[in-house]
């Protein structure tokens, strides 16, 4: 068992090397990151401990840690002059191991206070992704993706979801009231299922994207310092979350189509992006499924399948004997992937139908009409 496997105290992270490292310069030789994806406790302090290490993030000082030990054994000396009597022998308190646990923890104690009344002072109002779970009263399913490829999920209304590497989302099994809300750490393209009496939302640290039925990319890794929504169809409003930023400017921007939002952790700023192809790096983080047409004309079907595996990073089993000859003209663009299967299998008719399992699809046929 790691010695980090017992830690229970923010101390204990902010005290690693290793740890500092990884939050500094995102250097993770340890696996931080999947260490800290094993339980929701474990992610808390690994945030806190986080947070800490950003407020405190400074050049770093050309001191040893003898130098550093000198100065304080200069200071701990001129207490211990100005307590005792010019004619009593001195004594050398900084040899005993509690008086220098002492000298620590007021050191630790003063620099930590300081640096949240001048550096972030705002930390009690910023909640995190698990904070956020905290206020939802639903029964939500919680899905990390720790393998290196996307994986698909598929929620109850229909709505497609395909989450990145190193990403989670909560959602309930069952969307009840008058929204459908997720919550997201990471990054996932969205392709949600129309329904105007019931909006959908993704809660994705400071901001919430609201929906009626589009699709379109969040990326929201919690370690990054922007977080970044783009629109590939329909259309969406971006806005501040109050519950986390209740002193930040109440504002709210629409994207259409090839635009997108960046939000500044930083300084809580939104940047609309009209033109993406003129931001190297939105245009640099595309994926399959933002650039890939499914717009579809006499196109075989074996290409047609081909393409979706492409966009979606799933295999598609299907019977290509029978299936040969089989053509298909539509539009299946705004559309989450079961409604794409639902329809090329209804459209090839003959008994013709799909099952879904993970990331693989099987399609079952007697071939074409």
């Amino acid at each position: 068992m790691q010695i980090r496997d017992h830690y229970t105290e923010i101390e204990e992270f902010l005290s690693d090397a290793s740890f500092q490292t990884w939050i500094r310069s995102n250097v993770d030789q340890d696996n931080w990151e999947e260490w800290t994806l094993e339980t929701a406790v474990r992610a808390k302090l690994v945030q806190d401990a986080r947070l800490w290490i950003l407020a405190t993030k400074t050049p770093e000082p050309n001191f040893t840690t003898a130098k550093i030990q000198t100065a304080l054994l200069a200071t701990w000396s001129k207490i211990e002059k100005r307590e005792q009597p010019n004619n009593k022998k001195e004594i050398n308190l900084w040899n005993s191991n509690w008086l220098r646990s002492i000298a620590a923890v007021l050191v630790f104690g003063i620099l930590a206070t300081w640096t949240y009344s001048h550096f972030f002072i705002a930390l009690d109002d910023q909640k995190v992704y698990n904070e956020l779970l905290d206020e939802n009263f639903e029964g939500l399913v919680e899905q990390t993706n720790n393998s290196n490829k996307a994986q698909t999920i598929t929620l109850s209304d229909g709505s497609s979801i395909l989450l990145q590497p190193k990403s989670k989302l909560s959602y309930p099994k069952i969307f009840t009231g008058s929204e459908r809300r997720v919550y997201l750490s990471g990054e996932a393209f969205f392709e949600i299922s129309k329904n105007p009496n019931k909006p959908f939302l993704v809660y994705a640290n400071e901001i919430v994207t609201r929906v009626l039925g589009t699709s379109f990319k969040i990326s929201a890794y919690a370690k990054n310092p922007n977080i970044e929504v783009l629109v590939r169809t329909g259309k969406v409003k971006i806005e501040s979350n109050q519950s986390i930023m209740p002193s930040s400017k109440d504002e709210d921007i629409t994207l259409l189509p090839n635009e997108a939002v960046r939000f500044t952790r930083k300084d809580l700023k939104f940047q609309k992006i009209t033109d993406i192809t003129k931001d190297e790096a939105l245009i640099s983080s595309l994926s399959n499924i933002e650039q890939l047409s499914f717009d579809f004309t006499d196109i075989p079907v074996s290409q047609i399948f081909k393409t979706l595996e492409q966009a979606y990073l799933i295999n598609i089993a299907y019977p290509q004997a029978k299936m040969k000859e089989c053509h298909l003209t539509s539009s299946l663009n705004d559309m989450p992937l079961p409604e794409k299967l639902k329809i090329i299998c209804k459209a090839l008719g003959n008994n013709t139908n799909y099952e879904m399992n993970g990331n693989q699809i099987i399609i079952t046929s007697d071939g074409c009409e």
